[in-house]
């Protein structure tokens, strides 16, 4: 299953939304944009660039980095990295992208007192077995199944470095999916950049804002609305990143009660006090894994783990329909 996203890149002009401009707004500068899939969401990618032929090319570029980097992250695809390392349960000479997010994995998983943990896939993989064969049912796996489950879980029992990544525990299995979107979206920018490009909306589920959106501007506008409420809130973006999570991104079970992210401690879908959260920070990887353990840690813990950042500030939507913001400054 895909990871819903929850950000609306705005227009120009308020109610434009994902609406194409034909030129860069005060100039004759087109923008150019792409649309496609990355890791089963849709994916779109807007850049300012003079040149359409070259514009072109880059956007090829692009889409191949985004074919390759999903041939190592993706769980629907037999081949993949991390399917084999899951099947495995070891993966000698791994790619070296698939190392440097385990790497930042861990600081997340530390950062977060353990609220991010990418080895609930087994738990996952309990639930949608049992939701499969229990279609009407309301109710989750057995307390019994849940915590021989946590057994295969832990992510002390995962070691890696340039040579192998390897399961200390038998009946492992990795999910990157809180933060992988993140991850690609970063190269993705990156990639444009070394390209020339310094104006670009990058959304892979995750956005990355480079520049901006039009010449006197401040950077791309973006909508915060975690919840799809309709009620979400603009901000400003330039050479910065942001990723949501809302629990209600994506309903299982006969009554549709439970939600898609899980408590790695407890092995239940979360219960804290918040709906959602968009976290703003300087690279897309480290705002996805913050915001995805937000909804585990509840409003105290995403405070403390920001605390341990610099220039991350978040958007916390209570259940209560509140709002507040931490770290925000301006």
């Amino acid at each position: 299953m895909s990871r819903r996203r929850f950000l609306m890149v705005a227009g120009a002009a308020a109610g434009l939304g994902l609406t194409h401009r034909a030129a860069f707004a005060g100039t004759d500068v087109p923008v150019h944009r792409w649309r496609g899939i990355a890791l089963g969401a849709e994916a779109e990618i807007r850049l300012i660039h003079p040149d359409k032929r070259a514009a072109s090319r880059i956007l090829r570029a692009a889409e191949a980095e985004i074919s390759r980097l999903e041939a190592i992250f993706s769980l629907y695809r037999e081949d993949s990295a991390l399917v084999r390392l899951n099947r495995e349960g070891s993966l000698a000479a791994p790619p070296l992208d698939l190392v440097s997010l385990l790497g930042t994995v861990g600081l997340v998983h530390s950062a977060t007192g353990g609220a991010f943990d990418p080895t609930i896939q087994p738990l996952w993989s309990l639930y949608a077995r049992h939701f499969v064969e229990n279609p009407a049912a309301i109710e989750g796996p057995a307390p019994r199944k849940i915590a021989e489950t946590l057994g295969h879980t832990g992510w002390y029992a995962v070691d890696f470095d340039a040579d192998l990544i390897c399961f200390s525990r038998s009946g492992m299995a990795l999910t990157l999916n809180g933060i992988a979107q993140g991850y690609i979206t970063d190269r993705i920018a990156a990639l444009l950049k070394s390209h020339g490009i310094s104006d670009v909306l990058v959304d892979i589920g995750e956005i990355s804002a480079l520049g901006r959106d039009r010449a006197g501007s401040d950077g791309w506008a973006v909508i915060l609305d975690p919840g799809h409420s309709g009620e979400g809130e603009g901000v400003t973006l330039r050479d910065r990143a942001v990723a949501s999570s809302a629990r209600t991104g994506m309903l299982i079970g006969g009554d549709k009660s439970f939600g898609h992210i899980l408590d790695p401690r407890t092995g239940l879908p979360v219960a804290t006090d918040l709906a959602g959260v968009s976290v703003v920070a300087p690279t897309a990887t480290l705002a996805d894994g913050l915001s995805t353990a937000a909804l585990v840690s509840g409003y105290d813990g995403l405070k403390a783990s920001l605390s341990k950042f610099e220039g991350v500030s978040a958007r916390a939507l209570f259940e209560t329909g509140e709002v507040r913001w931490l770290g925000k400054t301006g």
